[in-house]
């Protein structure tokens, strides 16, 4: 079989999964018996890589950094505060936002299936829809911290977010220290997908440089 025409974006065969060789394979035959217009999966895929995705959480993260009023916006109805800035649709119907404090870290997982608000985030990792992630992170979310390499302090309490189809949470990271007087596009750049979920930080100042 010929590979599919955007082949040559992904990891060669002996670095891909048995999952990921499964789909390969299915996208190929799909494909050649024309049931898959390759030129139209391409777009998806960019879409969702480029267009659709964690920068676009970022971009919002970002200006509720600058903007107090877009702040209060977001965490008072996310929905509608995200949708102005040109962010919307399928798995975002009903996006609620929680902000971490010093005193607060907010974490979501989706304990049933993978429920993930799409608009904002893209497409959900694979380790979010594992079951030992939905398990451990409702029965031990410190030892989930753990396992993505940072600590919180003692005193700071944990709240984890159980995402819904009817509702989907969003994490507000506190801004880091060092990055005052940034334009909003610098901001986006530290935010990160694992912080907009809870299982990270956004990236800071020497990081970013």
């Amino acid at each position: 079989m010929t590979n599919p025409p955007h082949d040559d974006h992904r990891h060669s065969h002996s670095e891909l999964s048995e999952t990921e060789l499964r789909v390969r394979a299915l996208e190929t035959v799909l494909i050649e018996k024309g049931y898959v217009d390759p030129a139209a999966l391409d777009l998806l895929i960019e879409t969702y890589e480029t267009k659709v995705g964690p920068r676009n959480g970022a971009h919002v993260v970002a200006r509720a950094w600058v903007d107090p009023a877009y702040r209060a916006r977001l965490l008072a109805d996310a929905t509608p505060a995200i949708a102005e800035l040109g962010y919307a649709g399928r798995q975002g119907e009903q996006i609620v936002a929680v902000a971490n404090t010093p005193g607060v870290h907010n974490m979501i997982v989706c304990t049933l299936c993978s429920c993930y608000p799409w608009p904002v985030l893209g497409l959900p990792p694979v380790w979010y829809k594992s079951a030992p992630y939905r398990a451990k992170a409702v029965k031990d979310p410190r030892g989930v911290l753990a396992d993505f390499g940072f600590e919180l302090p003692k005193g700071t309490k944990i709240r984890v977010w159980d995402s819904t189809s009817e509702i989907r949470y969003f994490v507000l990271p506190m801004r880091p220290k060092g990055t005052e007087g940034w334009s909003e596009e610098r901001l986006a750049e530290i935010v990160t997908r694992d912080s907009m979920i809870g299982t990270g930080l956004p990236k800071v100042p020497h990081e970013a440089a």
